[in-house]
């Protein structure tokens, strides 16, 4: 029987709520569901809220019985809080996160590299958002417990999956035994280590790299802003590289590499711990000051992926798709885009909105996705952690060279975590306007919010299904793209349309937003005649024009929703 930890997690800052167990003697036989999901951290719980902004019930299994044990992700990028503002938990993420957009490469006791990541008045968050994973999950854990479409079952693990045709069996373990539970669909969001994954015999493709890194939560009172701190070739750990963060609470993330050869579990010993942090604080001057240990763990840079991330009725998401390095906060918030592109595309299909290409369209853009992210954070890696002779001799060359050479100091450029645009999607419109824009969010780009009054965003007013963004002067759009509005809400897709421009609502729109200097139309790329974008559910765009009729409406969502 599957007995999970059911004592609190030690902490010195966060107070762990142990959670009843799920016991399948209280309750009787199990239907099937349309879709059950296999873990419950941040991956699972985003897909699940996803789903249920769609209409579409889940039941969520969480093997544990108390969020995870740690801080591990904390660093969400501006498009993790807008995606996150979809599902309901970006104000609690901003009333208690650390905003910062400065990272700083150091060498010998020189800033090499200041990275600045853009921010202006029409960005409603911070590029980055420090806040320790637990309050994520804890927020995320309310938001589901608010919906009546998730049903969230502690303590239950799954232990054996069976594929049919048309749907999936599972063993579920339980503190008292196992039972069967069938499922239309199973998402696999159970982490790195995803047995189910091992279950159906399914391998990740690319490299894993030998250096481990220890990771270490400290409380210390240090007066250093929160920004990003990276110490290459450091005298107490030379040729490898210590990174530091701060975390609401007074806690501080420390990551050092080890030397090759040490083994993890000797790192962890309290001794080595101790030693090599006291010297991280001795060289940034803060030698003698007190602090106290939360947390520690050791985990090795890894770039690897599923090349599908649908295998019959399973479908991966997260860690379980995909294992990529840290550097660059790349793990928890490229979860969320997985997440959120999931809950549409599993969705529509579920609501028979589309065919089941549609699925394969998110394992292709999401694969897609994962390969260009170990692209980039492999160059990161390399840097970091450099795998050959011949990558140190040219890392160390960059180290010397910046100390007086301004032209190589961008190598030290972590390539930050950013939402991928899916500017090949099969779903993008072959019709449309995009290559006679000069501005504006091109084919499978995100939106660009854009600050409409005090604490109003444009983004603020979209969400929860296709949205046609309509720039127009007039009192009332054309009757044929009516009558194509109407026909594609008649099939059940849901669709909001928002006419920007009119100084008064205009007829056929569902809400008209004033644009009185013109400010949005230009972030837009939008003349004086007027356009028009087409957002996915995900909010990518998948169709631009300057002008729009209803043939070429009609022609967009049919790209975009294959049968």
């Amino acid at each position: 029987m599957h007995q999970p930890v059911g004592t609190p997690r030690p902490s010195i800052y966060y107070d762990y709520r142990v959670h009843a167990p799920w016991l399948p003697s209280a309750h009787g036989a199990q239907p099937r569901h349309p879709v059950v999901i296999a873990g419950a951290g941040p991956a699972g719980m985003v897909t699940a809220l996803e789903l249920a902004r769609h209409g579409v019930p889940s039941v969520l299994l969480n093997s544990e019985l108390q969020v995870s044990q740690g801080s591990r992700a904390i660093v969400f990028t501006r498009r993790s809080m807008e995606i996150l503002q979809q599902v309901g938990v970006a104000d609690r993420m901003t009333a208690s996160g650390l905003p910062w957009r400065f990272g700083n490469s150091i060498y010998q006791g020189q800033t090499v590299f200041r990275m600045e990541a853009p921010h202006d008045a029409d960005d409603r968050f911070f590029p980055m958002l420090n806040l320790q994973q637990q309050y994520l999950e804890e927020y995320l854990l309310d938001a589901c417990a608010a919906s009546p479409l998730i049903e969230l079952r502690w303590g239950n693990k799954v232990v054996g999956v069976q594929q049919q045709a048309d749907h999936a069996r599972l063993t579920v373990d339980t503190p008292e035994g196992e039972y069967a539970l069938e499922a239309g669909w199973l998402v696999a969001a159970d982490g790195g280590r995803s047995d189910i994954r091992t279950m159906l015999g399914l391998k990740l493709e690319g490299a894993s790299y030998e250096g481990f890194f220890v990771i270490a939560d400290i409380r210390i009172d240090l007066p250093l802003p929160t920004e990003r701190l990276a110490f290459f070739d450091p005298v107490w750990n030379p040729g490898n590289t210590i990174l530091m963060h701060r975390e609401p609470h007074g806690i501080w993330r420390v990551d050092y590499q080890l030397p090759p050869g040490e083994k993890p579990e000797d790192a962890l010993r309290p001794e080595s711990l101790k030693a090599r942090i006291d010297a991280q604080l001795e060289m940034i001057g803060f030698g003698g000051t007190p602090w106290e240990m939360d947390w520690s763990s050791v985990y090795s840079a890894r770039t690897l992926t599923l090349p599908d991330y649908v295998s019959g009725r399973v479908i991966f998401t997260g860690d379980a798709a995909h294992l990529l390095p840290i550097f660059g906060v790349r793990g928890a918030n490229t979860a969320f885009q997985d997440a959120q592109s999931l809950g549409w595309h599993l969705a529509f299909v579920l609501k028979g909105l589309a065919g089941e290409r549609l699925l394969a369209n998110h394992s292709a853009e999401r694969v897609g996705a994962a390969r260009e992210i170990i692209d980039e954070a492999g160059k990161s890696t390399r840097f970091m952690t450099p795998p050959t002779r011949g990558f140190r001799v040219l890392r160390d060359a960059v180290l010397s060279l910046s100390r007086t050479q301004a032209f190589v100091r961008p190598l030290y450029h972590w390539r930050t975590s950013r939402p991928h645009e899916y500017t090949h999607s099969v779903l993008n419109s072959p019709g449309d306007d995009n290559a006679l824009f000069t501005a504006g969010p091109a084919h499978g780009a995100p939106p660009r919010n854009i600050r409409l009054g005090v604490g109003d965003y444009l983004l603020d007013h979209l969400g929860g299904g296709f949205d046609l963004l309509y720039f127009t002067d007039a009192a009332a759009m054309p009757q044929p793209l009516q009558d194509v509005i109407a026909q594609v809400r008649a099939q059940g897709v849901p669709l909001r349309v928002t006419a920007i421009g009119a100084p008064a609502p205009v007829q056929g729109a569902d809400q008209t937003l004033a644009d009185a200097d013109g400010h949005l139309r230009q972030r837009y790329g939008i003349g004086a005649s007027g356009g028009a974008y087409l957002l996915r559910p995900d909010q990518h765009v998948c169709a631009r024009w300057l002008t729009l009729d209803a043939t070429r409406l009609q022609a967009a969502f049919r790209q975009a929703l294959p049968q």
